[in-house]
């Protein structure tokens, strides 16, 4: 076994590696760019290398440094993590040269897997079903058309090299494709080194299942089970679970035999993962097809590590080591049921956009999870695992990808995960920055997750407006209203007993008019009852002036809230929706109707950044005339490409920036007349 590995990556993965390492004895070395020199990750190690600037190019995706840091420490191997170089053949084979083992498959296998247009012919030859599409890559848009109209519409445009959502456009016309395939292209290459593009027939309604495959050197490879990743956006992954509540036994032993095939016929070994498409209108399971392969440990592993109990980061260092797996196809089993949720820098209340800054408060729900190496180790505490490689002051950053932690739940029962990953949700405070883990509890809620119903369309379907908030019944806004009754008052008889007051003989009100949204709520608070519009409300709660959370019990219902003071009351955010309160004595809330509300600007005229980003390309020039839907600019945010259009007719007046500018969020691109 090593005594001493190396990770080649950063943030929650280095984290992930680092416990499995420290619990097996393994000494570990971390590699860190100039953003990341306070990084937990950092700490955690027991030696850390620095290895450049912040940008990836510059420090993380430079394989010789990652050679000097082991040298420079005595690194026997590396593990690569995901992203970065974790699936670069020509990384594994100059490891090889200076006699480093890689944690992960051989060099053969990346390349072969990497190439999406190669390996598509591979697992047609091992017997995989393939979706339709161009035969090799396309080298301008209008062979891209002559293949679209050939395949037939929808098609998706996809970066041959790409992954994790970059990379990739779906096209429904002639002109979609004339807008985006040199941007999968300049995508491909900015991301992962290589501009290659090819179309493959789009599946409607599709479902998207991924296989866990683990091979060792010695010839065995098995699958464990399968993960539903159907909830995507912008074709990343937001929620993961295992299993899936699509796939039968039937489609499980089908698919994991075919993806088990494809392993072998490039000498697979180490933990890998084959994704397919499914057809969701097809009940018999044999509509699959081969996407791609992933050589390399999936951000969603842990989901497959609650239900099988197997340390998928141990079995790699093992597999790497020489060891021979200790388990068999029948030995893998499904116990229980695993939900994740990608907990993003990003703010759904207007339309998902980047967020980036520091993190003023970051206090997760759990902070790690055991490392015993018992199976109920995988599953956190209580069912709750949080993987994360932040701190609280610490910054989410423009270099790298926005995820701030993933939330894993545990459970009996699909039912059971879900409640957990509300509840955990609601207790999750992150402050100074956007973050979707609203968007996120909505989803847990929703009545089509619930069900099972599941399809890569699920958030465009269900939210094709945006998001606003999870649905909310009237009686938690009832519930809610009384709530900032009971903390009006006790912030009311705080400020009485304050010394210096106007008045020896001010007292605590208990009559509040509460506005929560559109509805006033009349409560009164008298000794041990509270009422809301003369109903009685059962609530159960204690709560100290200055507290941002506080638990209540809510018609014999635990709910978690969190606190932020405004002008004239707070937002209460609970259950997937923040709720802003105004509170006001009900003597004087009448008064609050003959307030002058400030006007915003107008702003209709301006093409305003909405995130922070690179202006990548500017479409018009001054003096041009424009249409509803013509793409004004494209800024590059994220490692993404965001292609801003016209929301009105009119002409170009005046150019604020250039191409290659780095725009701050509200800046202004340009004015129309």
């Amino acid at each position: 076994m090593f005594k001493k590995i190396l990770i080649a990556n950063r943030g929650e993965i280095a984290c992930r590696v680092i416990k499995t390492a420290r619990r097996m004895g393994i000494e570990t070395v971390a590699v860190y760019s100039d953003a990341d020199a306070r990084a937990p990750f950092v700490e955690m190690a027991d030696e850390a290398v620095h290895i450049g600037p912040a940008p990836a190019a510059e420090s993380y995706l430079l394989a010789d440094k990652i050679i000097a840091a082991c040298k420079q420490t005595g690194a026997e191997a590396v593990h690569p993590g995901y992203g970065f170089l974790s699936e670069r053949a020509s990384f594994v084979e100059a490891l090889a040269k200076e006699n480093i083992a890689f944690i992960g498959p051989p060099a053969n296998a990346i390349a072969a897997m990497g190439d999406k247009i190669e390996s598509k012919k591979l697992a047609r030859d091992a017997g995989v079903n393939t979706v339709p599409g161009s035969e090799g890559a396309i080298e301008n848009t209008e062979d891209a058309l002559t293949w679209a109209n050939k395949i037939g519409y929808p098609v998706m445009m996809k970066a041959s090299a790409g992954g994790g959502g970059k990379g990739m456009r779906l096209a429904w016309t002639d002109q979609d494709v004339k807008d985006g395939f040199e941007a999968t292209q300049r995508e491909g290459l900015n991301s992962f080194g290589d501009d290659r593009v090819f179309i493959e027939k789009f599946i409607e309604d599709p479902r998207h299942i991924e296989i866990q495959i683990l091979g060792d050197k010695h010839g065995t490879i098995l699958y464990l089970n399968e993960r539903e990743c159907s909830i995507q956006r912008r074709h990343q992954k937001v929620v993961e679970e295992a299993p899936s509540p699509f796939v039968t036994p039937k489609m499980r032993k089908a698919m994991g035999e075919q993806c088990v095939a494809l392993a072998r016929a490039v000498d697979y070994h180490s933990a890998g993962t084959v994704e397919l498409i499914v057809s969701g209108a097809d009940e018999t399971g044999e509509s699959f097809y081969f996407l791609e392969m992933n050589t390399r440990l999936q951000v969603e592993h842990p989901v497959t590590e609650a239900i099988t109990g197997i340390d998928l980061v141990e079995q790699m260092i093992r597999i790497a080591a020489g060891e021979k797996l200790e388990m068999t196809q029948d030995d893998i089993g499904i116990d229980g049921w695993s939900i994740e949720n990608r907990v993003y820098a990003e703010d759904p209340y207007r339309g998902f956009l980047p967020s980036i800054g520091r993190l003023v408060r970051y206090d997760p729900p759990l902070k790690g999870w055991t490392d015993d190496g018992s199976a109920n180790g995988r599953r956190g505490v209580n069912g709750v695992r949080v993987d994360d490689g932040v701190y609280e002051g610490g910054e989410v950053s423009m270099f790298y990808d926005p995820m701030i932690a993933k939330l894993v739940t545990w459970g009996e029962t699909r039912d059971e995960a879900a409640d957990l990953q509300v509840q955990a949700l609601d207790a999750f405070r992150i402050e100074g920055l956007g973050h979707n883990v609203d968007f996120l509890s909505a989803i847990m809620q929703h009545p089509r997750f619930r069900s099972g119903e599941l399809t890569t369309g699920f958030i465009a379907e269900e939210y094709p407006e945006g998001f606003e908030g999870a649905a909310v019944s009237d009686d938690l806004k009832r519930g809610l209203a009384a709530v900032a009754g009971v903390i009006a008052t006790a912030d009311a008889d705080r400020a009485r007993r304050i010394e210096g007051q106007l008045s020896d003989d001010l007292y605590a009100p208990g009559d509040w008019t509460v506005r929560l949204g559109d509805t006033d709520y009349r409560v009164t608070l008298e000794e041990e009852a509270i009422t809301v519009d003369d109903a009685p409300v059962a609530l159960q709660m204690e709560y100290t002036p200055g507290e941002r959370m506080v638990e209540v019990e809510l018609d014999d219902e635990t709910l978690t809230l969190q606190l932020e003071p405004t002008r004239t009351g707070y937002a209460i955010t609970t259950r997937g929706a923040k709720h802003t309160v105004r509170i006001l004595q009900t003597r004087i809330a009448h008064l609050a109707d003959h307030m002058i509300e400030k006007i915003p600007p107008d702003l209709s005229k301006m093409l305003i950044c909405p995130m922070p980003g690179l202006l990548v390309k500017l479409h018009v020039e001054e003096g041009e005339e424009v249409q509803p839907g013509q793409p004004l600019a494209t800024v590059e945010a994220m490692k993404m490409e965001n292609i801003l259009r016209a929301e009105k007719e009119g002409t170009i007046a005046k150019i604020n920036a250039e191409e290659g500018e780095s725009l701050a969020v509200d800046a202004v691109i340009l004015e129309l007349e």
